[in-house]
């Protein structure tokens, strides 16, 4: 493509345990951590079956993700996805919904390092949460800036640290778990339809906590021998997730209710730590607080990186400024755009309501994957991987799913998304 000829190629430096990690580092974070406990407020102990509804979806769209990587292995998913099988107008509304999505999850990130940090070191919360949320989102930035290798090693430590803190937590949690909270977990569905509304709108919320397997198809060109190595990695960390997830839902809803789980996360938005204490251990207490820290940096860290590496083809395709098609060469990273993005995200930190961002996170992104879907309903034969019906599933769920949320969040997200396209039509009638 001659958009692509004056900028040098980032580096194959990702196999397949790193891009394992990288998955996970995105995953094992503000969806663990928090958002299970958000979905049981909403669902109750149904939170169980929204999990496992959330798991299907994302496979199914993990699985069309893979097909599409595989078939072109370049930075930018699924935008890159929807200008080649679809149309500009496609793969622009894919770029914008990702970059409006995951600066949300970015800024949510940051501030929620921010305030596990704090109360780990007794601070209370005030301007300070702000200040240390900022200061976190430029310290990461200046990190991803050093290149993929570097950031690849980070995230492997932040990842072991948070699933420490996560097993040990879930296996004190089981017995009381099998003792006393069998009653907890009925009814495990619905029996009517206002709850058939939380069950979806709890999915919604947790379909975006599965979504850092895209971290894995948007470096597709910095993986060795993408074709196996995006699949697998992709499978592999799905898998893992869900398990995890499964076992977290289980000691929340086990130890504290459904009630007090999703109370906790409204209180303080650290519902991990209340089941710690419930379980009168103080130094479990202590451990989940410096792994939900660890793990929130490490979302933090592949959003930064996600989110550059989409702006950098966008900036490729003329949907953003030139410059921030730029690669250092001597650090294999696109660091003007790297920095472009991490300085948006602490302005967002600046301002942000965490209780707003998770849910308008869920539809934007459920669009974003809503046209991975489609485009992946376009391969031909020799590159389709998996049979049509999956992307045919996945797509009928984003869609239907995306507007389980609130409605004045979707509709927020309806008008960012018609004020993005008539900018990209306009600059399209305007460029030389």
């Amino acid at each position: 493509m001659t958009e692509r000829a004056h900028s040098p190629t980032l580096r194959r430096e990702v196999g397949l345990a790193g891009a394992v990690l990288l998955g996970l580092g995105s995953m094992v974070g503000t969806g663990v951590f928090v958002s299970i406990g958000v979905a049981a407020g909403v669902a109750g102990p149904a939170v169980i079956a929204a999990t496992l509804l959330a798991a299907l979806l994302a496979t199914a769209n993990g699985l069309a993700s893979a097909q599409l990587a595989s078939a072109h292995p370049v930075s930018g998913g699924s935008y890159e996805y929807g200008y080649l099988w679809l149309s500009p107008a496609f793969g622009f509304t894919a770029g914008w919904m990702f970059m409006l999505a995951k600066s949300a999850s970015a800024a949510t990130a940051a501030l929620g390092l921010s305030g596990y940090l704090l109360d780990l070191l007794g601070v209370a919360p005030g301007r300070s949460h702000t200040v240390v949320a900022v200061l976190a989102s430029l310290a990461v930035t200046a990190f991803v800036a050093g290149g993929i290798r570097r950031s690849n090693l980070g995230n492997a430590v932040v990842v072991g640290m948070a699933l420490t803190g996560l097993l040990l937590l879930v296996g004190f949690a089981l017995p009381t778990v099998v003792t006393e909270g069998a009653g907890r977990f009925v009814p495990a569905l619905p029996d009517d339809r206002s709850g058939v509304s939380a069950l979806l709108y709890g999915a919604a919320l947790m379909f975006v906590s599965y979504t850092g397997y895209g971290r894995v198809a948007t470096l597709g060109e910095e993986v060795h021998d993408p074709p196996r190595t995006i699949p697998r990695a992709i499978i592999v960390t799905m898998a893992v997730v869900t398990v995890l997830y499964l076992s977290v839902a289980m000691a929340g809803v086990g130890v504290l209710g459904a009630e007090g789980f999703g109370a906790a996360a409204e209180r303080s938005a650290a519902p991990l730590e209340a089941v710690a204490l419930a379980l009168n251990r103080p130094w479990l207490t202590v451990l989940v607080a410096i792994s939900a820290t660890a793990a929130m940096a490490g979302v933090l860290l592949n959003l930064i990186l996600g989110l550059s590496r989409v702006l950098l083809a966008m900036a490729r395709r003329g949907d953003a400024p030139s410059f921030l098609a730029r690669v250092d060469e001597a650090r294999g990273s696109p660091v003007t755009a790297v920095w472009c993005c991490g300085l948006l995200v602490a302005l967002i930190a600046m301002v942000g309501d965490v209780r707003t961002t998770w849910a308008f996170s869920a539809f934007t992104v459920l669009v974003y994957y809503a046209i991975t879907n489609l485009a992946a309903l376009r391969l031909s034969a020799e590159d389709r991987l998996y049979a049509r019906w999956i992307p045919a599933v996945g797509l009928l769920g984003c869609l239907g799913l995306a507007f389980w949320v609130e409605v004045r969040v979707w509709v927020t997200g309806l008008i960012l998304l018609g004020i993005g396209l008539a900018g990209h039509l306009l600059a399209r009638r305007v460029r030389p």
